[in-house]
């Protein structure tokens, strides 16, 4: 990969990751409130959001290797924001089409960005 394709690809992460974590925000409206639920609720946007914040924090990174530190706390993030999803999904909290696609998605960016941290450690 070239350098400018490398960086384009990194923007279009970047701006998925926004996307994702609008959704975080859009589903944590929806959480019911209850004890269960806002404890959920406060660790899943806490986690949905910190992805694209700890993402942005990389992308300004001085260096391969504070690249790949930074890179490495949004896999961390990324795979505890999975976690949540399903927690919330298998106790019933909140399992619906939206929960279930915003999982999904979670899922697709933990393998991205594991893929990546793999590919900058070389």
């Amino acid at each position: 990969m070239t350098n400018l394709i490398w960086l384009e690809y990194k923007i279009q992460i970047r701006d998925r990751l926004k996307m994702f974590a609008l959704k975080i925000l859009q589903l944590s409206e929806m959480i019911p409130n209850s004890e269960r639920g806002r404890i959920l609720n406060n660790q899943l946007t806490k986690s949905g959001t910190s992805v694209y914040a700890n993402y942005r924090a990389a992308l300004r990174s001085r260096s391969r290797a504070e690249f790949f530190s930074k890179l490495s706390i949004v896999v961390e993030e990324a795979d505890e924001t999975e976690m949540w999803l399903d927690l919330m999904m298998d106790s019933g909290i909140l399992n619906n089409i939206f929960t279930k696609e915003v999982h999904s998605e979670s899922m697709e960016l933990l393998k991205i960005f594991a893929s990546m941290r793999k590919r900058v450690s070389k």
